[in-house]
């Protein structure tokens, strides 16, 4: 801390504290202010991974898995995170920022429009007739969510997300160590990632709580439009064409005994997807129910994406329905089950349906650190979808993953 000479003197015949000029100069600073309530965070997310069999040509297609992580050592990603709180007050603000580094960053693709631009292809190609356009990822680097936090006394207080923001809907999340798994599932891997727009979240009482929002696209490109002029289409949307999502969550109180902090939820996600170029809509319902059995926690959830106007042959819906189990053994010790069915339906050709099954354990040797080590077994009830024979083809109904899972955060 630094003082002029008058203050010195005040100081030194007793006149003044030196808290109380600390407090002053810190009033008088605003960045100091604000910094003080600023805090960050994140996470380190590294894998070891072996797929069973040769060849890695046609692994099974869920969010951030792929060719790329099978038979060796990986960096996932590193999130850094900067925010300031919503404090208690009835007009409070802040903010959020969740920033990606590393492979899975490119795979979350939520660059703005104004970055490298790719084209969307047909089966044999061929630039898409219909010319529509995305945001391509590159660069290891993209921001997850950054958005101003607000709150306004309205009722029990609303508090709103304006600009980038994790989508609505899900029984797993971006951040992955607060997955029950390593590897993402199927029904995440159908659902949006995150949206550019404005949300609101109200929470009733202590059993209700509501969202509500608009955006301008599923997602997840920042900025990114229904219209041009990045994105071109053989049948623009209007300018005023939005994406609008919404939740609900009903949570067990705690006269409910045993079944207290059980969970029901579910929410909707309609608007434009520029992979797909033209609508889609998201559906989604899911419990978490507590047992009377300690540490035993069980779920359910069932993911259905309705595609719009899709050729014929292409399929226009596809669903997945989730069981999850965990057990928490110990402080230290817990372990996790997820069962999967996942369907695409309504296309001219044969339906594609795939099992899953995944096993995780768990146990936090090190402070700050999530240890795993997952078992993941996919399998095709509708031919050869796995596998790769020596044209580099399918050739297997099955593909059995073994991976160890360790993240620091922070």
């Amino acid at each position: 801390m630094q003082t002029n000479r008058r203050t010195s003197a005040l100081l030194a015949a007793g006149v003044l504290s030196f808290a109380a000029v600390a407090q002053a100069e810190e009033k008088a600073n605003p960045l100091l202010t604000a910094l003080t309530s600023t805090t960050i965070s994140g996470y380190v997310d590294t894998s070891a991974q072996w797929n069973f069999g040769t060849g890695n040509a046609n692994n099974p297609g869920y969010s951030f898995g792929g060719p790329s992580k099978a038979d060796g050592f990986n960096l996932n990603v590193v999130q850094l995170s900067i925010a300031k709180p919503l404090d208690e007050s009835e007009w409070a603000a802040g903010y959020t920022v969740d920033l990606w580094f590393g492979p899975d960053a490119n795979t979350l693709g939520s660059q703005s429009i104004n970055g490298s631009r790719g084209q969307l292809m047909d089966p044999d190609g061929t630039p898409d007739t219909g010319d529509e356009y995305f945001s391509a990822p590159g660069a290891d680097f993209a921001i997850r969510q950054a958005y101003v936090a607000l709150r306004t006394p309205i009722g029990n207080g609303i508090d709103w997300k304006v600009g980038v923001f994790d989508t609505v809907i899900g029984y797993e999340v971006l951040a992955s160590p607060n997955n029950p798994n390593f590897t993402r599932s199927w029904g995440f891997t159908i659902e949006p990632t995150t949206h550019t727009g404005v949300l609101g979240a109200y929470k009733v009482n202590d059993v209700i709580a509501l969202t509500a929002g608009v955006a301008d696209t599923v997602g997840p490109v920042i900025n990114e439009r229904a219209h041009g002029p990045n994105l071109t289409l053989a049948s623009p949307k209007a300018e005023s064409y939005k994406t609008y999502l919404g939740s609900i969550a009903l949570t067990a109180p705690a006269s409910w005994g045993w079944a207290a902090g059980s969970t029901l939820a579910g929410g909707v996600v309609n608007g434009f997807s520029s992979s797909l170029g033209d609508n889609q809509t998201s559906w989604f319902v899911s419990t978490t129910l507590a047992t009377p059995v300690t540490g035993l926690k069980i779920g359910g959830a069932f993911d259905y994406l309705d595609l719009h106007n899709q050729p014929a042959g292409n399929g226009d819906n596809l669903w997945v329905a989730g069981l999850y189990a965990s057990y928490q053994a110990t402080d230290k010790l817990s372990f996790h089950g997820r069962g999967e069915y996942f369907v695409t339906d309504g296309g001219a050709d044969p339906d594609t349906k795939i099992w899953g099954a995944t096993l995780t354990a768990q146990y936090d040797l090190w402070k700050n650190v999530v240890s795993r080590l997952e078992c993941r077994w996919d399998h095709s009830a509708s031919g050869d979808l796995f596998g790769e024979n020596s044209s580099g083809d399918a050739d297997s109904k099955d593909a059995v993953m073994l991976a160890a899972n360790i993240i620091y955060k922070f």
